[in-house]
């Protein structure tokens, strides 16, 4: 059974998809990581592979990266946690080292994904060393921020626990992936918490995260970064995106000088059902447009531009285990209101009242 997708194109046009490989439905279990490829835009995909497998781990959360630019350019980058197989989120204990812990791994591939590295340990680099217990990168895809004093970092958001009281924050590598440091979670916004959550830098170079919510009124969450992800403004419930407390995708593309963000997700407040994608055209701060991805069962996905015309996205069928990719058209933004006509120049001005500014 598969769960918890990924999706991230190689520049050229290739697809790599991963995602978890579960021996049953449950969250912790003996959970590998694989990924499929496909070079024709996601009509066909290898067989799947796996990536990942540590004997008495349960591994979760992938989130994918490439490295665009600086060190390791062109190297794909794959964040992830490890479990105790049988001891999930609320189960692990604080702390940066030991068996009983959270951990958080990283992969890597220099081939395109033919290839990948033995898992690596940056626990320390991206997890409070106290108080924090579970920690998820993701699950989806991390960014490479391309302008102001953080061009080139690598952002991968997390949330923290403990269990019930998450936190959203982001980790982040200077190095191509070597090094790790994190930030200040976000303050927490009324109603509710954030949870799994995804990023994309806006048109400003500022960062904006986009998590589930828990106990937060039926709406995704949202906060902003100003300084790379070292802080964050207080979540906010985002109005125009219903959740029913899903993992919710989220990415963006610049098309004709102007940066169209989506976001993908259930299109209820109370289901998981009726994948939708969202477009914002002002930086996320509305979202007026949608389109319908599926009918029926939909749970996490996560959205990549095919190019200017098309997104695809990889989505759960939910509680079946089963991962599909589907394609729909990039939503088209609003006209821009009429400009507003000018008055004959011997036209009677409108009356005021004293105060009227």
């Amino acid at each position: 059974m598969y769960r918890i997708p990924a999706v991230t194109p190689l520049d050229g046009g290739p697809l790599l998809a991963f995602a978890e490989l579960r021996p049953t439905l449950a969250d912790n279990g003996t959970n590998d990581l694989v990924v499929a490829s496909s070079t024709d835009a996601g009509t066909t995909w290898s067989a799947p592979r796996v990536i990942a497998d540590l004997p008495g781990r349960s591994l979760n959360n992938p989130c994918a990266v490439q490295v665009a630019r600086g060190p390791h350019a062109g190297r794909t980058l794959v964040v992830f946690q490890s479990y105790p197989t049988g001891c999930g989120e609320a189960c692990v204990q604080p702390g940066v080292t030991g068996d009983t812990i959270c951990q958080t791994l990283v992969v890597h591939s220099d081939d395109r994904g033919a290839t990948w590295s033995a898992p690596r340990d940056i626990t320390a680099g991206t997890k409070r060393p106290n108080g924090v217990t579970s920690v998820a990168s993701g699950p989806g895809v991390g960014i490479q921020l391309t302008c102001g004093p953080h061009a080139g970092r690598i952002l991968i958001p997390f949330n923290e626990g403990p269990y019930n009281a998450w936190r959203v924050y982001a980790a982040w590598s200077d190095d191509g992936g070597d090094t790790w440091a994190f930030g200040e979670p976000a303050p927490d916004g009324s109603p509710g918490r954030g949870n799994e959550v995804q990023a994309v830098e806006r048109a400003d170079g500022s960062i904006l995260m986009v998590s589930r919510q828990f106990g937060g009124g039926g709406r995704r969450k949202s906060t902003v970064s100003r300084d790379g992800g070292a802080t964050w403004s207080p979540l906010t419930a985002v109005a125009d995106l219903p959740d029913p407390s899903c993992m919710g995708g989220l990415a963006e593309r610049t098309i004709a000088g102007r940066q169209v963000i989506v976001c993908t997700g259930p299109g209820s407040t109370s289901a998981r059902v009726d994948g939708t994608l969202w477009a914002s055209f002002d930086g996320g701060a509305s979202w007026p447009a949608s389109v319908r991805i599926a009918d029926g069962p939909f749970a996490y996905s996560v959205p990549a531009f095919l190019d200017d015309r098309r997104v695809g996205v990889l989505h759960e069928v939910d509680r079946t285990g089963t991962i599909a990719f589907t394609v729909v058209d990039v939503p088209t933004p609003p006209a821009a209101p009429a400009a507003p006509t000018t008055p004959p120049s011997d036209a009677t001005p409108p009356a005021t009242t004293p105060g009227d500014r």
